[in-house]
């Protein structure tokens, strides 16, 4: 595959870390604070792993550190109210692969005000232009309200294994007609369909009484959250349960759902970048890199820099 068919990789960063941080055992320390870093060693093996099989020329990493200071805390302060903050153990390991991203040659992005979602949206909607497919890897199937292309897709990498072909690679990858099938909503409408449902994993408030099905059936009838409030007298007469009920209940929480949209829908109006070259791999340095590994406890992972696409003998 040429540079020119690769996609550009946008990693959603931090959904990783955290699926490392619970799921490996605490085996390798920092040399400096004594910190586990299990994290930072699998989220280093999913980078390099990421690196050596897919030799991407565009690859961008965002990072979430907008937790109780996000925009949206402004407008709902219950907003991921229910999530802890990270205690000194678990900053050290976001902050160290933050800084190993870096040190890999990969652009990165982070905010106090943003979320990891608003900076995928963004760096999103300045590629659109490019001629690459784009590739946002997450195990979020939310950010698929940004896929606006039937070559881009959601691609959940940690999951996918080349030894299993186009079977596992399918079962990885999202693309708009499978996220479609999937909420029965289009992609473009699922802040929509969170501000009906809502979601209790980002404390996003719903409407009682109406569940996927029914959200879906409204928002195939009337496209979007506003038509449908403002031709509420018109759900009655549709062939959906309850619908008697329905415009009420639409009514009764008017202003909620439109606060929910606002939180639901993904930003996507920072200027991060100009073009896809701003996101271009970096050479990286070896010895530094080589030094990092053994500050993190595995020194080991040194003998595979060879092998990354990046790699230069400095």
């Amino acid at each position: 595959m040429s540079n020119n068919q690769k996609p550009i990789l946008l990693i959603d960063a931090s959904i990783y870390i955290f699926q490392y941080y619970f799921s490996l055992p605490d085996h390798w320390f920092s040399q400096k604070s004594s910190y586990p870093t299990a994290a930072v060693y699998g989220y280093t093996t999913f980078l390099m792993r990421l690196l050596i099989e897919q030799e991407p020329k565009y690859i961008a990493a965002c990072f979430d550190e907008s937790l109780e200071s996000c925009f949206r805390n402004t407008i709902y302060p219950e907003y991921k109210s229910s999530r802890a903050m990270p205690d000194e153990a678990l900053a050290f390991q976001l902050e160290a692969c933050k800084q190993v991203t870096e040190l890999l040659g990969i652009k990165t992005f982070a905010s106090e005000r943003y979320e990891a979602d608003d900076l995928i949206g963004s760096l999103y909607q300045s590629l659109t232009k490019e001629n690459n497919p784009i590739a946002i890897l997450t195990r979020d199937k939310d950010l698929g309200q940004l896929i606006n292309s039937k070559s881009d897709y959601l691609w959940d990498y940690a999951k996918y294994k080349p030894t299993e072909a186009a079977q596992n690679l399918r079962q990885s990858q999202y693309y708009y007609d499978d996220l479609v099938e999937k909420w029965g909503v289009r992609p473009e409408q699922f802040a929509d369909y969170l501000s009906l449902v809502g979601d209790s994993i980002d404390d996003i408030p719903g409407v009682p009484g109406i569940g996927k099905k029914s959200a879906a059936s409204l928002l195939q009838e009337f496209n979007s959250v506003e038509r449908m409030l403002e031709q509420s007298d018109n759900i009655k007469h549709l062939p959906i349960r309850g619908a008697n009920s329905l415009a009420s209940k639409l009514n009764e929480h008017h202003d909620q759902i439109v606060m929910a949209k606002t939180l639901a829908t993904i930003y996507c109006d920072l200027a991060l970048i100009s073009n896809n070259k701003d996101i271009a791999l970096q050479p990286f340095q070896q010895p530094v890199l080589e030094e990092y590994f053994v500050l993190m406890g595995f020194p080991k992972l040194a003998a595979r820099l060879n092998l990354l696409p990046n790699f230069t003998h400095r």
